[in-house]
């Protein structure tokens, strides 16, 4: 193997060392943006919303979906309702509208794979007309290859799951969780008024 890799030109081997370098520097890109992707979403989850951020939920579907947090919150709910597949094609169909156009082929077929086709791993909810259309546009792909698809999942969310999802137990422990902090917020903010008043009695 040694005498074989010896006898060959040396544009060769820098040549190969110079893909493998390229190959290990793409593969730590991509673990670095995976663990920053990771502790967005982790950070998200851990944050406890504001009372204008619940609100806002409250007002609309779409201020749900335009919010990061409000998507892990939404989220946690589709969980426990068994139907965390629909924000999971949500968010691959707005990933996938962002693909380098090289990459269409490949991702299309990956989501159709894994959401759309019957009986697939995360199948969502689709009429045969909408699953119909997705498969035909797989054989050239674009950027709007699920847009049909989308729109469906998306405003099945939002006439059903968004519903329950106001009046949910979760919401509830929000709104307690909003409270209690506020009122928190309240009584150190009276106790330091309280300290100032004291001191500035003492130094008179």
């Amino acid at each position: 193997m040694c005498k074989g890799l010896a006898t060959l030109p040396a544009t060769c081997l820098k040549s190969a060392k110079d893909i493998k370098h390229k190959i290990s520097f793409l593969l730590d890109q991509k673990q670095t943006k995976e663990k920053t992707a990771n502790a967005a979403a982790a950070a998200a989850a851990k944050r406890v919303p504001s009372a204008a951020e619940g609100e806002k939920w409250k007002e609309s579907f779409s201020n749900v979906m335009s919010s990061e947090l409000g998507r892990s919150v939404f989220t946690s709910f589709l969980r426990s309702e068994f139907s965390q597949e629909n924000m999971d094609f949500w968010v691959a169909c707005e990933g996938y509208k962002n693909t380098d156009p090289s990459k269409f082929t490949t991702r299309a077929k990956q989501i159709y794979q894994q959401f759309v086709k019957a009986d697939a791993p995360n199948e969502v909810n689709l009429d045969a007309a909408t699953r119909d259309l997705t498969k035909q546009k797989l054989e050239n792909a674009c950027p709007s290859c699920f847009v049909e698809a989308q729109k469906m999942i998306y405003t099945l969310m939002e006439k059903d799951s968004y519903r329950r999802f106001l009046n949910s137990q979760l919401m509830r422990d929000l709104c307690q969780t909003r409270k209690a902090a506020t009122e928190e917020k309240k009584e150190k903010k009276n106790c330091d008024s309280a300290e100032n008043r004291q001191a500035v009695a003492g130094g008179a």
